[in-house]
């Protein structure tokens, strides 16, 4: 299975000069744990930083930082990692445990933002087609029970 085939194509963006404030509002506007920051290049969205709730909290709030005294490209994350839409799941799943991230932008062969994988879409999907498999040996027993009976 494919990043392509599971990421979420609606990703919450924002320009790195924009305020933390507004990064806030989108986030629970949109219910997420994240902003891709993006920068803007022939018309196409290239990722060039993520800004996660966790930021906010550690890097700012923690500090006791005035909201107001910081822009986004103040404390997103810089060393960005992607998948690109054609990665395997799997492979995708492998780097987000090495680095110890739960999200990853999902960017097509030209580097254009094309999504975004969270753990929880992957969880999702094997919650899925565990689910599926249950439902397949359950059926499996039942059948087997009335050929005995």
């Amino acid at each position: 299975m494919t990043v392509g085939e599971i990421c979420n194509r609606e990703v919450i963006i924002i320009d790195q000069d924009g305020p933390i404030q507004e990064a806030i509002r989108l986030m629970r506007e949109h219910h997420v744990g994240d902003v891709v920051v993006v920068e803007q290049r022939g018309g196409e969205r290239y990722p060039v930083g993520i800004l996660t709730d966790r930021d906010i909290v550690v890097e700012i709030l923690a500090e006791g930082v005035d909201l107001d005294a910081v822009a986004i490209k103040d404390v997103m994350s810089y060393q960005l990692l992607e998948v690109r839409e054609r990665d395997d799941v799997a492979d995708a799943l492998r780097l987000m445990r090495s680095k110890g991230v739960r999200r990853l932008p999902v960017v097509n062969d030209q580097g254009v933002l094309a999504g975004i994988l969270s753990v929880d879409d992957v969880m999702d999907v094997l919650a899925e087609e565990l689910m599926d498999l249950a439902t397949l040996i359950r059926r499996e027993q039942l059948k087997e029970q009335l050929r005995r009976t």
